[in-house]
């Protein structure tokens, strides 16, 4: 039964058996063997396509080359094509070590074992243990592709992370911006981490670095487009919008960086005007 458990399967898996695509007919060593091939540059844009991986139903034994049936054992040889078999899926498997369990939430096979995950009906995905009380749910978070890479995220075979906003990013892309010093979730701008200690430095530069007079009297002028009318607001200072708390705030300018009141966060952005002071008669 343990016959060539380690001479076959492709990059992606070790197992002792090749699928034939429903959608093409053509032989592969696993799905994304076949996703691989399909979406290459070498194939016409109108011919690239995904595999139905439910649709599913020959495999061919690696060891007598039989064509049959989803199946866990051949019908030929009596092989064990796969240790790990998952008919609702027709996946297989040999390295069980990865822990693999069927989510019937996301219809789709996962690994880490069940008992250290949770689905999350409103995220339509399955998180670890560690975020079931503390994350912050975005509805279907794992259905869309990755902000840096774009790959797919919900059936993507990398290390996903849950950012505190809730939106989700490939690991490796997380550490990789990380390196080129980008702190912020690509999609809301939140700040993907602790900068506690980041800004407590810009505190001190920011203290160190008195602005000019000409600077600390700087005026702002809004215009509300939707009223019809001009609003100037005399105020020693410009408004900004906290990414973090999304609170919006008249501070004082400075070259390096504008502070939240409330949360104490330089992760904030210059915006043309505060919230509106005045009313004006609409038409």
């Amino acid at each position: 039964m343990d016959l060539g458990a380690e001479q076959h399967g492709c990059e992606h898996y070790t197992r002792r058996c090749r699928i034939r695509a429903p959608c093409c007919g053509e032989v592969f060593g696993c799905r994304h063997c076949h996703n691989q091939a399909k979406n290459s540059l070498e194939v016409d844009l109108l011919d690239r396509h995904e595999i139905p991986r439910h649709e599913i139903s020959k495999v061919i034994c690696s060891l007598c080359n039989k064509e049959q049936d989803v199946q866990q054992n051949c019908s030929g040889c009596g092989a064990c094509m796969g240790k790990y078999f998952c008919e609702k899926c027709n996946f297989f498997d040999d390295d069980i070590s990865k822990k693999q369990y069927h989510c019937d939430g996301c219809g789709i096979c996962r690994t880490g074992g069940m008992d250290n995950f949770f689905h999350c009906e409103k995220c339509g995905c399955c998180y670890s243990n560690v975020l079931k009380d503390s994350h912050h749910c975005v509805e279907r978070a794992m259905h869309h592709n990755c902000p840096v890479c774009f790959e797919y995220l919900f059936d993507s075979t990398m290390d996903i992370s849950v950012l505190h906003c809730g939106h989700t990013i490939h690991l490796e892309c997380l550490n990789e911006m990380r390196v080129h010093h980008h702190f912020a979730c690509p999609v809301c701008s939140r700040s993907a981490c602790d900068m506690t200690d980041a800004w407590q430095k810009l505190d001190q530069e920011v203290a160190a670095t008195p602005m000019p007079e000409f600077y600390q009297k700087k005026m702002v002028s809004n215009f509300n487009k939707m009223a019809a009318c001009i609003v100037l607001m005399k105020r020693p200072g410009v408004w900004i919008l906290c990414n973090d708390c999304g609170a919006t705030s008249s501070v004082r300018f400075h070259v390096l960086a504008q502070k939240c009141p409330g949360c104490s966060s330089y992760n904030t952005r210059e915006t043309r005007g505060g919230p509106a002071t005045a009313a004006c008669s609409r038409v």
